[in-house]
């Protein structure tokens, strides 16, 4: 995983009451890129918590000679959790004493260290658990991130990821504008947020935003809900009706899946897009609106017209500027705020208390390849939010298929610890969730098995 963005080193609080051991992390730590300050007591912890900002903390659980129970450590990492729950922990200890870890990450540390501890390991877990809180974080920071989101009254969108930063200018510059705006992407990525944030940056704001699924509409009926009929025009026209186009007067109209309209009915369309006149279906009274018209597909529409089945001089007037939003898999750091603002929404629809999403289920989250894009994190997190047990959103929650994952690195390209994990979600399911069974097959103990689940977020899915 690299390393959380950041104009500050990483900043850390040490914790151990031997000096030498201090000054050695100090020595591994520093040309690393890190900000480290040293305690050598519980006490001058949570002085230094009260006083600094730390993005993780490193602490023994050990602080009074000749002690190995660790009960002062798991006392510290109860007082830093209350302090602040969001904190990344990771306590150390002897090889000795690996029970004593498992009791703390129970307790709400993220993760341990055995001394001696091995330097690879060491930096990689916490650049690990930086990057994790940095991502749960900027879920609580959105609304001093994005200054697009700062005005009132606009619709949430949440847009934190680099590769989101040229859609925000643009939508920034455009918003106040009457310009058309010709919106892009798959399927799922948030082409009517995107619209609905246009519209409330504009001037008509205080008009109607009018959506119509153009995709949706069969040929015949395409006029009479665009442009509106009169009384008679048809067999079913029993009364008069009004338009899309004339509802949307003085507002916007956003005409979703627009590559899906029939070549016939796009002459019609360019007509008022050109004029801003139309006629009702059986009228020759000729009504001028004024609309703002945004317009989305996740088509190729260039392609539409090298293949004909798009007219050109539709695209030009649709896409006076055209704002294409990248996939979800392609803006990652977007996950966990939008993972955070879902649970939210359905945590109190559904009426249930929920305090987060557990590290393993972000990272779960982080790796999948999401076909669906954001639609698709919306509904997982809902059905998460219905089948947590816990307060805590799990992997296991999700539901997540593994065939939509990306494509695994090579052997050589693993660490120890992912190679460790794989190995053991495979020995689970040869073993339908057998614990037993796993060690076994593994040539672990059943308590060493269950450490290492523990580590790596595992859990069984057959109760023993």
């Amino acid at each position: 995983m690299p390393e959380a963005p950041s104009s500050r080193k990483p900043s850390l609080l040490i914790a151990d009451d031997q000096p030498h051991i201090l000054d050695a992390l100090e020595l591994l730590l520093e040309p690393e890129g890190f900000g480290v300050q040293k305690a050598r007591s519980p006490y001058a912890v949570l002085e230094a918590l009260k006083s600094g900002s730390f993005d993780a903390l490193l602490i023994d659980l050990n602080y009074t000679r000749d002690t190995t129970s660790g009960q002062e450590g798991l006392d510290l990492l109860t007082q830093i959790k209350a302090h602040d729950s969001q904190m990344p922990v990771i306590v150390m200890t002897a090889w000795a004493n690996v029970e004593l870890a498992v009791e703390a990450m129970r307790r709400g540390a993220q993760d341990f260290i055995q001394k001696p501890w091995d330097n690879a390991r060491l930096l990689a877990v916490l650049r690990t658990q930086i990057n994790l809180q940095h991502a749960v974080r900027r879920a609580q920071r959105l609304q001093e991130e994005n200054r697009i989101l700062r005005a009132e009254g606009l619709p949430q969108m949440i847009a934190t990821a680099s590769a989101m930063q040229p859609v925000l200018e643009t939508m920034a510059r455009i918003g106040p504008s009457d310009a058309n705006v010709l919106i892009t992407g798959e399927h799922g990525t948030g082409k009517e947020v995107v619209a609905q944030t246009l519209h409330a940056l504009s001037e008509r704001a205080q008009r109607s935003l009018v959506a119509v699924n153009t995709g949706a509409l069969p040929e015949g009926t395409f006029e009479s809900e665009l442009f509106g009929h009169v009384k008679g025009a048809f067999t079913d026209a029993r009364s008069e009706r009004i338009g899309r186009f004339e509802l949307a007067d003085g507002g916007t109209l956003f005409l979703d899946e627009i590559a899906n309209i029939p070549p016939r009915q796009q002459a019609k369309l360019l007509r008022v897009l050109e004029t801003g006149e139309l006629e009702r279906v059986g009228s020759s009274k000729t009504r001028r609106v004024d609309v703002r018209v945004l317009s989305a597909t996740n088509a190729d529409l260039h392609a539409e017209v090298e293949a004909g089945r798009f007219r050109a001089d539709l695209l030009f007037r649709l896409n006076t500027v055209e704002i294409h939003l990248p996939p979800l898999r392609e803006r990652r750091e977007d996950i966990p705020p939008l993972a955070a603002y879902f649970l939210a929404r359905y945590a109190q629809r559904y009426r249930k208390q929920m305090e987060g999403l557990d590290p393993a289920a972000i990272q779960a989250m982080l790796q999948y390849a999401w076909p669906g894009n954001v639609r698709e994190l919306d509904h997982t997190m809902e059905r998460a939010v219905l089948m947590a047990r816990g307060p805590r959103i799990e992997t296991a929650d999700l539901g997540l298929s593994t065939s939509s994952r990306p494509a695994a690195p090579s052997l050589e390209e693993m660490s120890l610890e992912s190679v460790e994990s794989i190995l053991i979600r495979k020995a689970l399911a040869r073993a339908a969730g057998n614990v037993s069974q796993a060690a076994d097959a593994l040539g672990l103990s059943r308590g060493a098995l269950y450490r290492r689940m523990e580590k790596y977020g595992i859990q069984a899915n057959h109760p023993e």
